[in-house]
């Protein structure tokens, strides 16, 4: 059984990303396109658009062209708008890395992408020319001055008129662990963002001059696609934070009168429960929307009843790029992720024999649609692993729908653990662990947490004779990977239970606990 979208088919315009996002620049010149949130430091749409062509004709006039790959590394700042949209705007793709990232995970991705350039700011300036030492990097520029090149250096004559290139050409290479395994690049075309924000938009519209704080991370296609370009594309203001705090959350949320806010699991649970959003007025609030992980309806009613409005929830993944479900305004239906955005279809299958699930049973979700990502970097073995012939994009989520359309995401097929809506991959975890000199097996899983959703728990088997305590273990992961794929619990093991083929046995390991 295929289940359409309830909502009309959209057109998809035959435009590029950086045109669309800006085109009510023009016209909305003097109204603030950017504001980061700690100082009200304010870039005007007219600003802002200059300061993309200026970077891309100093681009293109230092030989980059539509191909090269220019590396992202940055907090969320004003910025960051600049840096994404004028390497797009002179027809070069952008890779946004994590800045909490490591040197070692910093370099697999510009290896991996062939980056050119690698943008950041001057505080990870050292982890970033660590990371792009022995890569195809040219150059590493700082956004504010260093000590080296700034952007500043980087601005040429502006480009009056975007490089010409096909809408089905990568603007983005967000990495992500995918269904299963390590991070890959996800090649996300002009069209596929293009297509999301109309089907997105199409629900949930963003207001012209509405301000969104976003805090979730530009370098994460949530934070990238969904606020950032979704804001730029409706007229909106965007609110910078460089991470989620609290205070400053309550604070912004307050001075702006926000009325929608964007969020995660973790932060509707501050909400629910934190003493201090009693100290703030959020009465503006109509809508929380959360994303990146799943929601429970309970925790959803108890913040709904505490901030007076309604807390619904969507789904999509990075290969998605990123919407694929919403739960429109006013309609949400606790514990569901919402409805099929339009111009999607979704199957849902039982993972075993492949054949379509009866309506009312479990099954894996499978998504067909204008926004399916074009495949993995590099990556032909993953890419048809994910994307089958009929281009059905097999998720790793298992999932139900109600007769009225809503779906619930009830479990997952797929390895990966969702530590505060990042992805974090077993595989990686194990390789690093097994590298360990007392360590003779390991095996990882995400086991659940209120705060945090999944945290990453490791089985480990120590060698014949060696001793070693959990405290090593997890310090020996801790300085290699960043911070949301570090082990919260190790549990030492006689043995790790594995099939015939040597296929970890992950259930019977989250059985045990």
């Amino acid at each position: 059984m295929t289940y359409t979208s309830t909502y009309p088919d959209i057109s998809i315009p035959e435009t590029l990303l950086t045109p669309y996002a800006m085109r009510h620049a023009e016209r909305l010149s003097e109204s603030p396109a950017l504001v980061e949130g700690a100082t009200g430091r304010t870039i005007t749409y007219g600003e802002l658009f200059a300061s993309i062509k200026a970077l891309a004709g100093g681009l293109v006039a230092r030989g980059c062209a539509p191909g090269d790959v220019i590396a992202l590394l940055a907090p969320n700042i004003p910025e960051y708008a600049v840096a994404l949209h004028g390497a797009a705007w002179a027809g070069c793709t952008v890779t946004t890395i994590n800045p909490t990232y490591t040197d070692r995970e910093i370099h697999h991705q510009l290896t991996d992408s062939g980056a050119r350039l690698l943008i950041t700011v001057s505080p990870l300036a050292e982890l970033a020319a660590a990371g792009a030492d022995g890569t195809s990097v040219e150059s590493v520029v700082t956004i504010d001055p260093g000590s080296g090149e700034s952007l500043a250096d980087l601005m040429g004559e502006p480009l009056e008129t975007h490089v010409e290139i096909p809408t089905d050409s990568v603007v983005c290479l967000p990495y992500s662990s995918g269904t299963t395994g390590l991070a890959k690049g996800v090649m996300l075309t002009h069209r596929n963002l293009v297509a999301n924000h109309e089907q997105v938009s199409a629900i949930l519209p963003f207001e012209e001059g509405e301000p969104i704080i976003s805090f979730l991370p530009f370098f994460h296609i949530y934070g990238l696609s969904v606020l950032l370009n979704g804001s730029l594309a409706a007229g909106a203001t965007v609110i910078t934070m460089p991470r989620f705090d609290l205070p400053e959350f309550l604070r912004l949320a307050q001075e702006y009168k926000v009325k929608r806010a964007l969020v995660v699991p973790p932060v509707v649970l501050a909400l629910a429960k934190h003493p201090l959003v009693d100290e703030y007025n959020l009465s503006n609030l109509e809508q929380v929307f959360s994303g990146a992980a799943p929601l429970g309806a309970d925790l959803a009613a108890e913040a709904e009843a505490r901030l007076g409005c309604e807390v619904a929830q969507g789904y999509g993944m990075t290969e998605l790029s990123p919407v694929t479900h919403v739960s429109p305004l006013g309609r949400a239906r606790p514990g569901t992720v919402g409805l099929l955005v339009s111009s999607t279809e979704a199957r849902i299958v039982d993972p075993e024999t492949g054949e379509d699930a009866a309506a009312d049973e479990e099954g894996e979700l499978w998504i067909r649609g204008p926004q399916v990502m074009p495949g993995y970097l590099n990556n032909e073995e993953a890419t048809a692993e994910t994307i089958d012939s009929e281009g059905w994009l097999h998720t790793g989520d298992v999932a139900t729908v109600d007769p009225d359309g809503y779906f619930s995401i009830v479990d997952r097929v797929k390895e990966l653990i969702k530590y505060k809506g990042f992805q974090v991959a077993p595989a990686e975890l194990e390789a690093l662990l097994v590298t360990h000199p007392a360590v003779a097996d390991a095996a990882v899983i995400g086991i659940l947490d209120e705060e945090a959703g999944e945290i990453p728990k490791a089985f480990v088997v120590l060698k014949p004779g060696v001793e070693s305590t959990a405290e090593e273990i997890t310090a020996h992961i801790a300085g290699q990977v960043a911070h949301f794929k570090q082990i919260r619990e190790v549990e030492f093991v006689e043995e790790i239970p594995k099939s015939a083929s040597g296929k970890i046995l992950r259930r019977m390991l989250r059985d045990k606990g």
